[in-house]
Formats: structure tokens, C-alpha cells, sequence
């Protein structure tokens, strides 16, 4: 069935919103040979947006022969969202304009096992210390998407796979957020996160099917099949630290012990134990995530054969447990990331990639994430901007 010409044009002001977002400011010629537009159609769309408050005049053309064009750039004002990464230790909140630029941060510490405040409040302290970096208003945010350990259960509401998160876990929780916040709400898994952040900037653009290993304060997973996470029945797709795998003691009551034995062969809390058993010599303090990252990258970069020892055998302890992922999946590709993975860098990822041949049939190539800084709150940003952009783009209404 054809379009109606509303829809026809509401598609041709989308094409052309998102060619802007991709390119930069382009002129109406421009415009018009990348969307397949007649001049005149072209002038009639961006007058269209333009009088909607969606583009912008700015600058014209230079250094070419003839008249300078005008050129044309999305709003960044039309719309904006916000995105949290929570952590036992900390909430993370930032604001980013429709174009995906960032415009504001805050963080809220949020040591201790009991929070000094409920969450909901904790949330809205975080949102709006961001909102404030940004000049903005909280009635601005058109969407906010939170990332948590764990995942909430679409069947109860309940977070679960994330024991360690205090506070996080009364039944009332999403209620009250919903009745916090003035903006839709979306809930996601941080390492799923991290997988939309690497699908749409990093190292898995172009890619339907891939794995994300993630290794930081845990190890998990991200699944991306048909190029869609699959987060499983419960939100626990991906829980891999909780997976039996060979060389580890088999861990029962997996929830209540908050570990497994993929976590427990090869979390980061193992690579300190493995470095003593190894002899390594003058192993740093500090919490195990940032000593397991020290210690990687210094083996990494080490011609002591106690150092490559350790790389060795961590390599060894990663590839059996990607073993089982890669031989159930047959993922096109597997994304390293997190700081135990990307601290050993090229050296750590090739050790892992020819172990991997030698334990799975299988053969994915093996990358490091290309997301380098925050990649769970970048991850949750473009998750709230693609909706965001979904609902102010849309020009049909």
C-alpha cells in the first residue's frame, strides 16, 4: 500500500535528520543527492524543519567555485536525555543533547552496604546534579535510561543477579521511581549497555552478531543476536560469571554466593590470587577491579617470565569460559572490554584469541572494545537518545 504524502514526508524529514546527525552540516544540495530529493523538495523539507525548531541554519560553504551554499545542522536544543551508570560505589549521570553530545555530568557517591538515602532520592539527586551541569531544567529530559548490575525481571519488577547493589532490591522500587521522575523510564543491564555503546560508536559497528566480555567489578556478557540483545526470560542473558567452567570449583547457590565459576577462574578478584600463586612481586592495594587492571597491564607490558606466566594462564582462564559462549552462539564477533580486559591490550587479546581456536570449533574474531571512556553511561545515553529521537523526530504527528 503506498503513503500517504504525510507519511512520505515524515519519512523524508527522518532520512534527512539522521543523514545530518551522520554527517555533520550539510547544504540543501547536498541534502538532496544523499536523500534522492529534487531541490525543490529539498528546500520545501528543511524550510519544514526549520519552521519546526528540528534544524538550523549555520555557516555556508567555502573554498568552492561558485556561490557559498548554506548549510544546515540538527538542533541540538530540540531534544535532550540522560542516562545513569549505578555502581555500589557511586551513581553516574550525565545529559547529552539530541546530536548525542554530552552537556552535562554529575556523580553521587553512594558508599556503604546500607544507602544513607532511599534510592529514588539517590536517582533524582543524580539526575538532577547532571541536569544542572547542563543549564537545563528536569521537565527538559524527554527520556532517562538507567544501568544496574543485574537486570530487572520483566515477570516480577525485582532486580536480581545484583546482591551486591544495597537498596536496589525492594519489590516498591520501580514504583518509586516512576512516581519521582516526570520522563519515561527505561531500566538495562550496565554490560548491555556497554554492547550498544560499542554496536553504534565502537568496535562492533557494521555487526548483527557479537559477544561483549566484560571484565571489571564482574564478569558478564553481552549478547547481540540479529542485531538485538537478547536479554533471556528473566533480563539474566549474559550472567556468564555464574557459568561452571573446567578449572574451578563448582560453585551451588550461585546467587546467594554472588559468584561462580567462570567469576571465580577469571574475575577480576582472581588475578591478584594468580599473581601470588605465581610469584609476582610487589602486587599494589587498592579495590580489586584497579589492582586486577595494574597488574594486567604490567604483564602486558613485562618481559618477566613470572608477568607472562600470569598473562598466559589469565588468557587461558578467559578462553575457557568464551569456549562455551562461542560454541553455543557462533558469534560473528567477541568484544573485549572492561579495565582487566583492556588494560593487557593487543598482547592480552591476541593470547586470548589463539587459545579460544584451540578450545572451540568455532572461530570469531576477537576485538577490543573501542569505547574508551564511561562506556556503560555512553551505552545508556544512546539507548535514551535513539527514543528520544524516535519521539521529537517524528513529524507526522
Amino acid at each position: 500500500m503506498a503513503g500517504t504524502p504525510s507519511t512520505l514526508r515524515a519519512m523524508n524529514d527522518r532520512a534527512a535528520l539522521d543523514l545530518l546527525l551522520e554527517h555533520g552540516p550539510l547544504s540543501r544540495t547536498r541534502i538532496g543527492k544523499l536523500t534522492g530529493l529534487s531541490k525543490p523538495t529539498a528546500s520545501q523539507l528543511l524550510a519544514r524543519l526549520e519552521a519546526a525548531g528540528l534544524v538550523l541554519a549555520t555557516g555556508t560553504t567555502e573554498g568552492r567555485p561558485g556561490p557559498n551554499a548554506q548549510l544546515y545542522e540538527v538542533n541540538p536544543a530540540a531534544g535532550h536525555a540522560a542516562g545513569l551508570d549505578v555502581t555500589p560505589e557511586r551513581i553516574l549521570a550525565a545529559v547529552a543533547d539530541i546530536t548525542g553530545r554530552t552537556v552535562g555530568s554529575y556523580e553521587l557517591p553512594t558508599p556503604g552496604r546500607r544507602p544513607a538515602q532511599p534510592v529514588a532520592q539517590q536517582v533524582t539527586d543524580a539526575l538532577d546534579g547532571a541536569v544542572k551541569a547542563a543549564g537545563l531544567a528536569r521537565a527538559d529530559v524527554h527520556r532517562l535510561v538507567i544501568g544496574t548490575p543485574g537486570a530487572f525481571d520483566p515477570n516480577t519488577g525485582r532486580l536480581r543477579y545484583a546482591s551486591h547493589l544495597p537498596g536496589w532490591h525492594t519489590p516498591a522500587l520501580l514504583d518509586e521511581l516512576a512516581a519521582a521522575l516526570p520522563m519515561p523510564v527505561e531500566y538495562e543491564n550496565d554490560v548491555n549497555l556497554v554492547a550498544v555503546a560499542e554496536q553504534r560508536l565502537g568496535a562492533a559497528r557494521g555487526h548483527e552478531d557479537f559477544v561483549l566480555l566484560w571484565n571489571e567489578g564482574g564478569l558478564g556478557a553481552a549478547l547481540v543476536l540479529g542485531g538485538r540483545l537478547h536479554r533471556g526470560w528473566t533480563g539474566g542473558a549474559g550472567e556468564v560469571g555464574f557459568l561452571p567452567v573446567p578449572g574451578a570449583p563448582l560453585v551451588r547457590q550461585v546467587t546467594k554466593a554472588n559468584s561462580g565459576g567462570y567469576q571465580e577462574l577469571a574475575g577480576s578478584q582472581a588475578i591478584p590470587k594468580l599473581a601470588r600463586e605465581l610469584g609476582v612481586d610487589d602486587i599494589p592495594s587498592g579495590p580489586y577491579a584497579e589492582v586486577a587492571a595494574a597488574l594486567v597491564q604490567r604483564a602486558a607490558e613485562s618481559e618477566d617470565p613470572r608477568h607472562q606466566r600470569l598473562l598466559e594462564t589469565y588468557a587461558t582462564h578467559l578462553a575457557t569460559g568464551l569456549a562455551s559462549l562461542v560454541s553455543v552462539l557462533d558469534p560473528e564477533l567477541v568484544v573485549l572490554s572492561g579495565a582487566s580486559l583492556a588494560s593487557g591490550g593487543e598482547v592480552l587479546r591476541s593470547l586470548v584469541q589463539s587459545e579460544l581456536a584451540e578450545l572451540a570449533a568455532a572461530r570469531p574474531k576477537l576485538v577490543l572494545g573501542d569505547v574508551p571512556e564511561h562506556p556503560v553511561l555512553r551505552g545508556a545515553l544512546e539507548s535514551a537518545l535513539a527514543a528520544t529521537r524516535d519521539e521529537v523526530f517524528d513529524t507526522s504527528r
